[in-house]
């Protein structure tokens, strides 16, 4: 799959990888759902690749990969990982360091608080 990125400024808070195995229902599920909580979330302050493994199988090793589909927020740091179908939205969310604590308000929300 090519890399896939929303037309956004210089102002990307957020660089994603989202790790596939071909054209499986669980990967495509996992690229649509990351797409919307990207959209949801982000606007256009990110920007997201989809590497398919079958077609790079290399990358697998140079990061880590043990279980697909896998999400990575490269940046900002500290590195973070969500395996699955990225269909459980909350446990996205804290994995890409987007929401915390009980109150469930987002980073980007405490901050303009």
């Amino acid at each position: 799959m090519p890399p896939q990125q929303p037309a956004s400024s210089d102002a990307e808070s957020r660089v994603l990888r989202l790790y596939v195995a071909g054209q499986t229902p669980r990967s495509l599920r996992a690229v649509a759902n990351v797409h919307k909580i990207c959209a949801d979330q982000l606007g256009g302050r990110y920007r997201l690749e989809v590497i398919d493994l079958y077609q790079q199988p290399q990358l697998a090793q140079d990061e880590q990969i043990i279980a697909l589909p896998a999400l990575i927020k490269r940046l900002p740091e500290p590195l973070r990982m969500v395996i699955g179908d990225m269909s459980d939205t909350r446990r996205v969310l804290v994995g890409l360091d987007l929401e915390h604590g009980e109150e469930g308000k987002t980073s980007d929300e405490k901050e303009k608080a």
